[in-house]
């Protein structure tokens, strides 16, 4: 397993046409997380929930508990 590095923003972002030269991580990598970025907002934004930050917790524990349970499970 590897190490997630998080972006530095789209500023600090360099690349070599398959890496970001800032992060290390592959454009298709960071091209994914933005989509799916980007359809978790969009959610949020067609549910009009007014408590986002509460929504962005409890997904964060859910995927953490899914992730663990996946790799528990995965043999």
């Amino acid at each position: 397993m590897r190490e997630f590095v998080a972006c530095k923003g789209k500023d600090a972002c360099r690349d070599d046409g398959e890496r970001c030269l800032t992060c290390g991580r592959k454009l298709s990598e960071v091209a994914r997380t933005v989509y799916l970025m980007n359809e978790l907002s969009d959610f949020v934004i067609e549910q009009d929930y007014a408590n986002v930050e509460q929504f962005a917790d409890y997904i964060a524990r859910k995927l953490v508990k899914k992730v663990k349970y996946r790799r528990e499970n995965s043999a």
